[in-house]
């Protein structure tokens, strides 16, 4: 099964942002998620109508953020992504009056509770500030030839 990607390409996309101050077409995003721009449009639709991105149309226009990074965890971009359940585990109701059945999935219930309880928490708990501050670290380690050209931007 493909695992959905657009919480991790979203964040990447909005750290790349907080560090540039023109916008970005949704074309130059396209090519840095290697997609298609349509697909960077519905998704950054979802950012847009959360508050954390603006579009200008026209010559020079483009995506821009609108937000305090600080303010904004990966939780919340998750939800404005659209991202998917957390789990995609889940039980089965064929014979609902078998007791096996009840017992299995009472474990599983409590065992994805617990499980997305837990990474709920810790997505809120994170802030795109903290990100950012991660990754100046990381570019101020290493040397300026390096930090654009490991994935191609």
């Amino acid at each position: 099964m493909r695992s959905d990607s657009r919480l991790s390409r979203m964040l990447h996309v909005l750290l790349h942002m907080a560090r540039q101050e023109a916008p970005f077409t949704s074309e130059q995003l396209a090519r840095m998620l290697d997609t298609n721009p349509v697909v960077v449009r519905r998704t950054m639709a979802g950012l847009k109508k959360a508050g954390y991105v603006q579009s200008e149309k026209g010559h020079g226009g483009g995506w821009k953020l609108s937000c305090d990074l600080a303010k904004v965890s990966l939780l919340d971009i998750h939800e404005a992504v659209g991202g998917p359940r957390i789990f995609a585990i889940g039980n089965t109701t064929d014979n609902p009056e078998c007791g096996v059945e009840k017992v299995v999935n009472a474990a599983l219930d409590d065992a994805l509770a617990q499980a997305q309880a837990l990474l709920v928490k810790r997505l809120a708990a994170v802030k795109l500030g903290d990100l950012a501050e991660e990754f100046d670290g990381l570019c101020k380690a290493q040397p300026a030839h390096a930090r654009g050209q490991q994935h191609g931007h």
